[in-house]
């Protein structure tokens, strides 16, 4: 059976809980990304989201971590918390052009995430996932959308994200509701249930079903047991690059989930 690639990670690199619990005590601030992307296979970059970086800083992130590993890059606010989405054109391309493509091979998906409040509008957000560039300066862009009101738990919002080649986000989270069907050319999960309890942030047997689900979607297929906007119609079994990610919950054990994730999957 062919399998594409699954990539476990967490929400940045600093986060001062983590010294001393992942980074070995007295490690120094400098060179926790170094640390973390030799024990993970992935990394989401929040700070995207606030703010827009230089070319050399994105250069600087992708010396520091190894061949395989790979960033994904929450965009930014103003693309995504707007009225009329189908207006970001400007914003969108700003974003891309900041020196993203520094990353290189590095660059993994694009997320596109959206306030628990909007709402889904059929005509403004095809006229928005219309506006998702395929490449920028040569380089392959992929983007996934994470929507978190239950509007968009409907098949035309999955139908118009899989004619766009665009993946939808799958998130396990207490607040908002989820939508597992497989909309693009990769899966994109974030965990967002760990608990401080569990030293991984779910249990031994919580974490052997995401990896048993992650081998399902990387092999093209759609786990059974998910919430589907459209149960009877799943795209064609296609491997599809994988990416977990643990993130909110219990931040502090996201590491440990992560690379407990990685060694499920690795076997």
């Amino acid at each position: 059976m062919s399998i594409a690639p699954i990539r476990a990670g967490i929400g940045g690199w600093t986060f001062e809980p983590w010294r001393g619990t992942f980074f070995p005590a007295k490690w120094p601030h400098k060179r926790e990304l170094e640390y973390a992307a030799a024990r993970l296979s992935a990394i989401e970059v929040n700070g995207t989201y606030y703010s827009s970086f230089k070319p050399a800083t994105f250069a600087g992130w992708r010396a520091q971590v190894p061949d395989g590993f790979v960033f994904a890059l929450k965009a930014s606010r103003y693309c995504t918390n707007r009225k009329v989405l189908a207006e970001a054109g400007e914003s969108v391309a700003r974003f891309v052009a900041q020196g993203i493509v520094e990353l290189g091979d590095r660059l993994g998906p694009i997320l596109w995430q959206f306030m628990a409040t909007k709402k889904f509008d059929a005509d403004d957000f095809r006229a928005f996932l219309a506006l998702l560039p395929p490449a920028e300066a040569g380089v392959t862009l992929t983007h996934a959308v994470q929507v978190r009101h239950e509007s968009f738990a409907v098949p035309a919002f999955v139908e118009m994200c899989r004619a766009a080649g665009v993946a939808i986000v799958y998130a396990d989270s207490a607040d908002y509701p989820a939508i597992a069907d497989v909309g693009g050319p990769i899966v994109y999960a974030r965990l967002e249930n760990g608990v401080e309890e569990e030293p991984a942030g779910y249990s031994p047997a919580q974490l052997d079903d995401w990896a048993a689900k992650a081998k399902v979607w990387a092999a093209g297929g759609q786990p059974e047991g998910l919430p589907y906007a459209v149960p009877d119609h799943a795209p064609p079994t296609t491997p599809r690059e994988t990416f977990v990610f643990f993130i909110n919950g219990a931040k502090i054990r996201a590491p440990h989930g992560a690379m407990a994730l990685i060694e499920r999957v690795s076997g």
